[in-house]
């Protein structure tokens, strides 16, 4: 049975002290890619030098809609130069909007355009972050689409809509991506999309070191092995085996990411 963990961040500090045996366990849980986000540009040449460490790690390049702060020119600039120069680069983000801490909205949809338009010329998917703002995100997925085309994909990451708004997302071509989240107790709304994703629209991921899943919710910290319970409960969930569900999610990983394993 293999995994694919579509979204983690194991360049944050609380891994850098056993990062070896968390990859020993992520193998052994049968994980053999991993997907690593970025939140912000600093982050560059560190997510780098751990795709280039382990040949199972792909990356992204992006800026988070809550630093968007930080954004310029510049940082489209290196957005767009390593996109393009790395093939270990196999999307754009993480980007999207975020209303639930921040309402700078001008200058995350600045940002998040930008970050699509460069996706759209390079071809990659993005990974998109979505807090409330589900609403505001559609519409700006809807303009690029009626602009691009089918040129503008990619996954709705750490998934939390209702069936309604998941669907949105699905008619636009977007993949869904459940974390540990679909785990939990009164997570009702993210189980209840969870049974109605179409297959070949399916992703799991861990987004850690966040939200380890049941029966790990509690620890410090979540990891890439954790992957394996949340692709339980979404078999559970469907009425899917665990293998069925590691199958076609590690497909459509492949399919979105480019990836050959």
């Amino acid at each position: 049975m293999q995994l694919i963990d579509t979204h983690v961040h194991i360049n944050f500090d609380i891994f850098q002290s056993d990062l070896e045996a968390v990859r020993e366990r992520w193998q052994a849980a049968g994980v053999v890619h991993l997907i690593h986000s970025c939140v912000e540009p600093s982050e560059f040449s560190g997510i780098q030098a751990l795709a280039h460490r382990f040949p199972e790690v792909s990356y992204a390049v992006g800026l988070h809609p809550l630093d968007a702060e930080q954004w310029n020119d510049k940082t489209a600039e290196e957005i767009f130069s390593l996109a393009r120069s790395d093939s270990k680069v196999v999307a754009i983000g993480e980007t999207g909007l975020d209303f639930y801490k921040a309402t700078n909205y001008e200058k995350q949809l600045i940002a998040f355009e930008t970050q699509l338009e460069i996706a759209a010329e390079l071809k990659l998917p993005v990974i998109i972050h979505c807090r409330d703002a589900v609403g505001e995100l559609k519409d700006v997925l809807q303009k690029w689409k009626n602009i691009k085309g089918d040129s503008v994909r990619g996954v709705m990451h750490c998934w939390g809509g209702n069936p309604e708004e998941t669907q949105w997302f699905l008619d636009l071509g977007f993949y869904i991506s459940f974390s540990g989240t679909v785990t939990f107790k009164n997570a009702k709304q993210i189980q209840e999309s969870a049974t109605m994703v179409r297959s070949d629209r399916l992703l799991v991921e861990t987004d850690c070191p966040f939200l380890a899943p049941v029966p790990k919710r509690g620890e410090r910290r979540n990891e890439p092995a954790y992957v394996r319970y949340v692709a339980e409960q979404v078999a559970k969930l469907r009425g899917e085996t665990l293998s069925d569900i590691a199958s076609l999610t590690t497909r459509n990983a492949c399919e979105l990411f480019g990836l050959t394993l």
